[in-house]
């Protein structure tokens, strides 16, 4: 069921614009499931959630500049691919109480009378992005920006490392070799494929990880051994981000 006027004023609230054209917010918070669910042509908020992704990197970007103006682009990079992941992005949109207005069908990830899983929640929450910078233009989207990511920004002090970095490093304090990476498969079609790496330690400790490239396959390895080995250098890496 669509939400209503009355309700979607409330999130404009939140959101701090008011939507000359309100269909864009409707459809930033219509997942894939919801559109077929209703028998109609698939409408969903997956473009919204593409263009927004682009928009926040933008306005985040802009935000580290200001924010760290001494910092090297490497440690930037650091903290850019910390605020705009999925984690990020899912911690943002609890925040405003976004998941209650997401319209999801059965096989969109829940059942029914339960909630949204968070991949979901934190695309709708790029589409939502979009959505203010179609109907308000960049000043709109770089506002809420600014005022939903201030929290995280306050805790992004310290440049996380990369987990292939505080893996090595570990390593190496450690007295151990350094860490060595293996391709073990590699899925799916030329536009989208799947890498599964595995990592292994000279003292024979080892993980494996996949993702849509050998380096982020990589990282995602490094960090699940780290996990292992060393939870506290793990929780400086780099969060999971979700690619397309």
């Amino acid at each position: 069921m669509s939400r209503s006027p009355t309700a979607l004023a409330e999130l404009e609230t939140v959101l701090g614009h008011s939507f000359a054209d309100l269909s864009l917010l409707r459809l930033a918070l219509r997942h894939a499931s919801a559109g077929l669910a209703a028998g109609g042509h698939g409408t969903s908020n997956e473009r919204l959630e593409f263009l927004g992704d682009r928009v926040l990197g933008l306005c985040v970007s802009e935000l580290l500049c200001e924010t760290f103006p001494n910092d090297s682009v490497g440690e930037l990079a650091r903290r850019h691919a910390q605020l705009v992941s999925g984690d990020a992005l899912e911690r943002v949109a609890r925040a405003i109480g976004l998941p209650p207005f997401i319209r999801v069908g059965r096989g969109g990830g829940h059942e029914a009378n339960s909630a949204p899983n968070p991949n979901i929640i934190a695309d709708a929450c790029e589409a939502v992005i979009a959505a203010l910078y179609l109907d308000g233009g960049l000043a709109a989207a770089a506002a809420f920006v600014r005022q939903a990511w201030a929290p995280l920004l306050a805790e992004a002090q310290v440049a996380p490392k990369d987990p292939k970095t505080a893996l090595q490093e570990w390593a190496q304090g450690q007295g151990l070799s350094l860490p060595v990476y293996e391709e073990v498969s590699r899925e799916g079609p030329d536009h989208q494929p799947v890498f599964v790496i595995r990592v292994r330690l000279g003292d024979g400790r080892q993980a494996s990880a996949a993702g849509p490239s050998k380096r982020l396959a990589e990282a995602q390895a490094a960090k699940a051994l780290l996990a292992v080995c060393a939870p506290t250098a793990a929780d400086g890496g780099e969060p999971g981000r979700r690619h397309r």
